[in-house]
């Protein structure tokens, strides 16, 4: 029982290796900020942070975050979340920005 359950708990640590991603550099800069993951983010400069509520849709929480972004000239953005608040179709997003 000891020796399946150390197994069990070697396989489970090395499964989460699996998911891990090795960082990679972000795509070139455009001319509207662009949305990239957390991993992509390794060698920018960190601007700062900006917050969306709005009625709608988790779509529009989105646009409002590029604009957001665009507003503050940011050339990279990550989304790190979206969710409804209490009142039934209104939005919530917080997103990073960067810039190279």
């Amino acid at each position: 029982m000891r020796l399946l359950a150390s197994v069990l708990l070697a396989a489970l640590i090395s499964g989460c290796s699996v998911l891990q991603g090795t960082p990679q550099p972000p795509p070139a800069a455009a001319d509207r900020p662009q949305e990239i993951r957390r991993d992509r983010t390794q060698g920018l400069q960190r601007m700062g942070s900006v917050t969306a509520l709005v009625r709608g849709s988790p779509d529009d929480a989105v646009a409002e975050i590029r604009a957001k972004a665009a507003a503050a000239q940011a050339d990279y953005y990550v989304i790190v979340m979206v969710d409804e608040t209490i009142v039934t179709g209104q939005w919530y997003a917080q997103a990073i920005l960067y810039r190279q």
